[in-house]
């Protein structure tokens, strides 16, 4: 299976990029900028070993030959991508990471509120033809990157797609220390994207890099 990440040169990206090259997945790093993927592949490889099975595409290039494609940035770049992306993805697993957050005078951030329900329900509206899935909101990209540490946070995953939310629940526990929770049909994802900004707020509230869910009670 190999696995897309557009916008993978960004800290989220990257940082689930290096986490499923770890876990010996094949990932394929994409970007606006051919030089930036190229880049960022090379950086990968430096950082886990040249055996690596990580390449460096144009997000439209790595969307076209991945069977998994992961949408991995910034809200305000999720319509040109979604627009160029749409006939090669028909049939496939889309999975959305993106957050609608905008910040406040002073710095805190809030969710926006998008007339869809949420980010991941607007990707479905685009994609009619694609499976989509929304998943790794609450997974700080400083968590994923410090490799030395394991990830404790539990990723919710919500689909109207059983077998995709299957497929990227296994793929998310490849990831050391995470544990996956089934967060039921595409329109829950809505709580999940807002939970983003509170946890933002609690890393500077409590002066952390990152905080994390878990939710207790559930046995797996």
């Amino acid at each position: 299976m190999r696995i897309a990440l557009l916008g993978g040169t960004g800290g989220q990206g990257f940082g689930l990029a290096l986490r499923f090259c770890k876990a010996g997945m094949d990932v394929i790093i994409g970007s606006r900028s051919t030089e930036r993927a190229l880049e960022a592949a090379k950086n990968v490889r430096t950082t886990l070993g040249s055996d690596i099975k990580v390449e460096g595409m144009l997000n439209e290039e790595a969307a076209k030959v991945a069977d998994v494609v992961l949408l991995t940035v910034p809200l305000i770049g999720l319509m040109p991508i979604l627009k160029a992306i749409a006939n090669d993805v028909n049939g496939k697993v889309v999975v959305s990471t993106v957050v609608p957050l905008e910040t406040e005078i002073g710095g805190a951030p809030r969710p926006i509120r998008l007339w869809s329900g949420s980010v991941a329900e607007l990707v479905a509206e685009r994609l009619k033809n694609s499976k989509i899935v929304a998943a790794f909101h609450n997974i700080s990209a400083d968590a994923l990157n410090e490799l030395e540490k394991s990830v404790e946070c539990d990723v919710i995953v919500c689909s109207d797609h059983e077998d995709a939310k299957q497929l990227i629940m296994q793929l998310s526990e490849k990831i050391e220390g995470v544990r996956a929770i089934d967060g039921g049909p595409l329109r829950n994802s809505r709580y999940v994207e807002e939970l983003t900004a509170l946890l933002i707020f609690l890393d500077k509230r409590y002066s952390v890099k990152f905080s994390g869910l878990r939710f207790t009670g559930i046995k797996m």
